[in-house]
């Protein structure tokens, strides 16, 4: 076990009525969110990978998912491709740890790594975060090339169902990492180039068909009976919306697997919101988001089932604190949770959505309403929001109500330039060779974690008292 050094910046919760703590934590219920506190965790710390470079022991990249084992109260971190942008090889991991949930307020604190999983395929070799050119030697093979994005689990046995970019791909994988199987991916999401040969690597123009390049699965969930799997792409396929270029659209799909036979069972459209609303919340127009800025800057980040058929989904952008802006100064546009239901919406598992940025006649997508604004409750707390936040999970319940968690993706504090050679980037935000150390104080971009409660409102607690104490009367009067 390792613990981490640390640094956090608290907000006071107000305490919890004992009117909402007999209520207990209900979806249905109006409740409040309120944002508790951070947790940041070194961007310099390392993990259980072994040796001794930023491509085989740096603790980072593990907010791409989150996920909550609530039977053995353990966390897990999903990692995307590593530092190197997928140029550089990385066996793709995800970080088991423990923290502490103040079980009043939901504060988070006390990040310990408890284990580090590596993916490895039937054979027993490692997947890896190298593109599949890089890897395999041609674009068209997948083989074992993964960017981990998405992660779920099998409550029955403990597996794990993860979700990549590149394919885009959902594989199943036993509680030590070990290959159990591969869910078949619909045939319009493999990218494409227009004479048909598969391209895992490149994006438009030419691909021309499938996911766009880095915009696979993103999310993943299981619903909670786990039958089913829900898988969202980041952003629209490379040829749906307006003159066939995703980048414009709106419409981004979450396919339906059933779990039992690994195939896709359903294709739903999630709509983004839209740019014109974002850029209306921006400051003056010299920053706003460009017609082709719609379907790419602005996308989605991960899943979450509350039952069979509502969803929270966690939608952003591209700006905030990061590698590519490492003080923050661009204007932040949307960082929000949305809750949405596939009730009554349309299967376009057959339908394309090609040639316009407006629905089909007849196309229904799924309901969508604001759950938590993050960006505007964190800057309520004096925060300035990070660029990637990507994780997100319930965590264990606290008085009269549930912890929630999210966690931000640092991108190990590395970037790269277009011709492939990585640099550490420090807080002061100057550039340093990879693996070098940052200078006069300087540290790495931390990973974040960021707390919030979710508490029923105290009328709607009170409500609740008076109806179960009136039905208490009835029933001892008959």
């Amino acid at each position: 076990m390792r613990t981490l050094s640390i640094y956090r910046k608290s907000f006071k919760l107000s305490a919890i009525g004992v009117a909402a703590l007999a209520l207990g934590f209900s979806q249905a219920a109006r409740a409040s969110i309120q944002f508790v506190n951070q947790l940041q965790i070194d961007g310099e710390a390392t993990d259980f990978g072994g040796g001794a470079t930023p491509n085989e022991n740096r603790l980072g990249g593990f907010g791409s998912d989150l996920l909550y084992d609530g039977a053995n109260n353990v966390w897990y971190g999903l990692v995307d491709r590593g530092p190197g942008g997928g140029v550089i090889s990385y066996e793709t991991r995800m970080q088991k740890f423990s923290v502490d949930i103040n079980p009043a307020s939901g504060a988070v604190s006390n990040f310990n790594l408890l284990d580090t999983i590596k993916f490895r395929d039937s054979n027993g070799a490692a997947y890896n975060g190298l593109n599949p050119d890089l890897l395999n030697g041609n674009k068209a093979e997948l083989g074992n090339s993964f960017d981990p994005e998405g992660l779920a689990m099998n409550k029955a046995n403990g597996h794990f169902y993860v979700s990549d970019e590149y394919g885009p791909s959902v594989i199943e994988f036993d509680q030590t990492g070990n290959f159990v199987r591969k869910f078949t991916t619909p045939a319009n999401l493999i990218p494409t180039e227009s004479d048909g040969d598969l391209n895992y690597v490149d994006g438009r123009p030419t691909i021309t068909s499938g996911r766009q390049d880095n915009r696979g699965f993103e999310g993943l969930t299981a619903s909670p009976d786990g039958s089913k799997l829900y898988a969202v792409l980041q952003d629209p396929l490379v040829n749906e919306g307006e003159s066939n270029q995703g980048r414009r659209s709106r419409n981004v799909r979450i396919v339906e697997y059933d779990t039992l036979t690994g195939e896709a069972s359903g294709q739903f459209v999630y709509q983004l919101e839209s740019r014109d609303d974002i850029n209306a919340r921006i400051p003056g127009t010299g920053d706003d988001f460009s017609a082709t800025s719609q379907g790419r800057n602005i996308g989605v980040s991960s899943i979450v089932a509350l039952n069979d058929h509502e969803f929270l989904v966690l939608e952003r952008d591209n700006r905030g604190i990061g590698v590519d802006d490492p003080a923050g100064a661009s204007p932040v546009g949307t960082k929000r949770i949305y809750k949405i239901d596939i009730t009554g919406a349309t299967d376009v598992s057959a339908i394309s959505l090609a040639g316009s940025n407006a629905l089909p006649a007849g196309v229904i997508p799924v309901s969508k309403q604001l759950y938590l604004d993050i960006q505007a409750a964190l800057l309520a707390a004096g925060l300035s929001p990070v660029e990637k936040i990507e994780g997100l999970a319930f965590g264990p319940d606290i008085a009269g109500g549930r912890s929630l968690l999210l966690a931000s993706d640092n991108d190990f504090s590395v970037t790269q330039t277009g011709a492939g050679e990585q640099f550490d980037v420090c807080s002061d935000g100057s550039q340093v060779a990879l693996g070098a150390g940052c200078a006069g104080g300087a540290r790495l971009l931390p990973s974040v974690l960021y707390a919030f409660a979710i508490v029923p409102e105290p009328v709607t607690g009170m409500l609740f008292l008076s109806g179960f104490g009136g039905l208490l009367m009835m029933r001892r009067r008959k």
